[in-house]
């Protein structure tokens, strides 16, 4: 039996998640965004400046992030867009997580990633 995914629900792909998380915790640009994305999968994701804005444009058309305020620290000096993380995509965020979890609960249980195993 298949699941049916609310009509408010829209797909998020791979770069979107990574977005999202990379806001989960603080504010950034997208420069930061980018490398905070880049540190965190050890340079196995590396967005290039199209993918990255388009993507972080059709998440604040959806409603998922939002522009935040620029910090202090940064009001002297280069003029950058800074995003924050909506409660809508804080919950899209969320439910994604847990359908990834229960992916990998489900492999792990046909023993076809091993416990033990580390990304």
């Amino acid at each position: 039996m298949s699941k049916t995914v609310p009509e408010n629900r829209k797909p998020i792909t791979p770069v979107a998640v990574q977005i999202l998380l990379s806001l989960s915790e603080k504010d950034l640009h997208g420069y930061g965004i980018k490398l905070e994305i880049e540190e965190r999968t050890d340079g196995a994701m590396s967005l290039g400046s199209g993918t990255l804005y388009e993507a972080i444009q059709r998440l604040e058309k959806e409603g998922r992030i939002a522009e935040a305020a620029i910090p202090a620290t940064e009001m002297s000096g280069r003029k950058r867009r800074y995003y924050s993380l909506t409660q809508l995509g804080r919950d899209a965020l969320e439910q994604e997580l847990l359908e990834l979890d229960a992916l990998v609960a489900f492999a792990r249980a046909r023993n076809l990633i091993p416990e033990s195993r580390t990304v």
